[in-house]
């Protein structure tokens, strides 16, 4: 599957909480996401992503390891995804370091998921802080086949219309990147 997403520094997030809030009820976690890549660099090369994300929520916790294949949309970004649930997150951390994988890069995103019926596609939109950068940010995203990725995606663009965000604020930054340059 391809997770067609869209992603925006958004200008006014009371504005759009408030709006996700009317659309579907928030689901508060916060994510512990741990970046791996060989010892040479080949995963980013290839435009790949592999990662181990620790979710809390209120009630469970939850680890996922991902990964995620090259760009299939150069605009968006969007890549296949591969993602299961893992039962001891220190156990996939070892096992990917024995495997001779490097931790990259660790960082927080404070999260409000709101998942809702829109354009009859099933949508994930999250409202994220990271404590390390300056702004909110807002994700929509949907699991589609590859031959609907650009369908998917102008349904996401008509979710960010809906939700009043302009097309200024949409961006490509990815927080791995912008937490890197934040750390040097």
């Amino acid at each position: 599957m391809i997770e067609a997403e869209l992603k925006a520094r958004v200008l006014s997030p009371d504005t759009v909480t408030r709006q996700l809030d009317e659309r579907a009820t928030a689901r508060v976690e916060v994510y512990q996401d741990t970046y791996y890549d060989r010892p040479d660099g080949s995963l980013e090369k290839a435009d790949q992503e592999l990662r181990v994300r620790t979710v809390r929520g209120t009630e469970s916790t939850r680890t996922v390891l991902t990964f995620k294949g090259a760009a299939v949309d150069e605009d968006s970004g969007s890549k296949p995804e591969y993602e299961t649930s893992v039962e001891d997150a220190d156990a996939a951390h070892a096992i990917l370091c024995g495997l001779g994988h490097i931790k990259v890069i660790e960082f927080e995103k404070r999260c409000r998921n709101y998942e809702f019926e829109a354009f009859g596609r099933r949508m994930l939109a999250t409202v994220v802080r990271v404590p390390e950068l300056d702004g909110t940010f807002l994700e929509v995203e949907t699991l589609v086949d590859e031959g609907d990725v650009a369908a998917a995606l102008d349904d996401i663009r008509a979710v960010f219309t809906d939700l009043g965000i302009e097309p200024e604020e949409m961006t490509r930054e990815t927080y791995t990147g912008a937490v890197a340059a934040r750390r040097r």
